[in-house]
């Protein structure tokens, strides 16, 4: 069979495909579209900042002061205290470095487990706190000290945390953080891709720092086939002084644009059971909605995905080993297609191959949520 799809299947797919190309921005040469105020998928909660550095103002405020637990993110308080009043110099030791980098860059969590035990725990929150004067940021609920996870933060505290980077911390503390969130790898040390929310969404220059915290399934990314590490939630009370600890959570934060002119800090909750590729196109879908004003968008088409760990490779056959593999159903951004080697998942087979920028390869359309093998509004490559 050369089409892919059955009839039904294929109506449904494209009611998919086209509210994903709804949400993206202009295809390459076009300007990117200008959003009017943040867009929540369905069954997702959020808590939103975007604050612009040169007006001083915030293009988008939702929730600001609403507590989540940080996941990740609370990584930016860790390194923060290592590296309070350290001397003149604030010369950081090549141990340290060797596991603050990957922590910052890869989101290691054996280096924060490491400077969480070293350096007092829940002591470093409220340090931190004190020091930046964040409101809605607590250490983590009685019981579970040891979980730097569950610390709570909110949209507004972590704006805070940039603008103390970004304008009141030394310069070598300053250069530190943000050189190493503007190296982010697609891949974080647990192997789950994590260039999702603002990474996605605009181009370079960015810096992130994201979190992840939840029963999701194993992490793919990477070429080393299928990971053994799996991200699921702690045992804890289903919520604590008001942060919920059960539902799937995934946050976005850092700067966008030259100069890291707005600080962007993306918080969201997701229903229980939510797929690590639905929860990253759902934040990724958040993001471009915010008002960024001038930021540069990437061009292109955004399209479903469907099955399991599918193969991002270099060229548009499967000759060589992937590249990646794709988070499970996630939304994806097309820049070209072309025909290539053709691949069969019986009972269908296809021959196009659809470009995505942001991986730098080649999947199959045949893993596209498209109801014919050629893109219809995609160009060719």
């Amino acid at each position: 069979m050369r089409r892919r799809l059955l009839p039904v299947l294929a109506a449904l797919l494209l009611v998919g495909s086209v509210a994903g190309a709804a949400a993206a921005d202009a295809p390459a040469g076009r300007p990117a579209r200008a959003a009017a105020s943040v867009q929540v998928p369905d069954g997702v909660t959020a808590g939103v900042a975007v604050f612009d550095r040169q007006t001083g103002t915030f293009t988008e405020q939702l929730n600001t002061g609403a507590r989540f637990r940080s996941a990740s993110v609370v990584k930016l308080l860790l390194t923060l205290d290592f590296l309070w009043n350290r001397g003149p110099d604030y010369t950081v030791p090549a141990a340290d470095r060797a596991l603050l980098e990957p922590m910052l860059r890869s989101s290691d969590d054996d280096a924060a487990d490491h400077y969480w035990s070293q350096n007092g725990g829940s002591a470093i929150v409220t340090r931190m706190a004190a020091r930046l004067g964040l409101s809605d940021t607590a250490p983590p609920p009685a019981g579970y000290e040891g979980y730097w996870g569950y610390t709570s933060l909110s949209a507004r505290d972590t704006v805070t945390i940039y603008r103390y980077v970004l304008d009141s911390a030394p310069g070598p503390v300053r250069d530190f953080v943000m050189g190493n969130l503007r190296q982010s790898t697609r891949c974080a040390s647990d192997r789950f891709d994590q260039h999702f929310g603002i990474a996605g969404a605009f181009e370079k220059p960015w810096a992130v720092k994201q979190g992840w915290s939840g029963s999701y399934e194993k992490g793919t990314c990477g070429s080393g086939g299928t990971a053994t590490v799996s991200r699921t939630a702690s045992p804890a009370p289903a919520a604590a002084a008001g942060v919920d600890l059960a539902r799937p959570a995934l946050h976005s934060t850092g700067t966008v644009g030259a100069g890291d002119r707005f600080v962007v800090a993306v918080f969201t909750l997701h229903p229980v059971g939510t797929s690590y590729g639905k929860a990253y196109t759902d934040v990724g879908r958040l993001t471009r909605s915010l008002n960024v004003p001038g930021a540069a968008r990437p061009g292109g088409w955004w399209y479903g995905t469907w099955s399991d760990h599918v193969n991002v490779r270099r060229d548009p056959s499967t000759g060589d080993a992937p590249i990646t593999q794709l988070p499970s159903g996630v939304e994806v951004l097309v820049g070209c297609q072309k025909r290539g080697e053709e691949v069969e998942v019986p009972p269908y087979t296809n021959d196009w191959w659809a470009y995505l920028p942001q991986y730098g390869g080649w999947i199959s359309n045949i893993y596209i949520s498209s109801p014919d093998n050629r893109m219809p509004d995609v160009k060719d490559c």
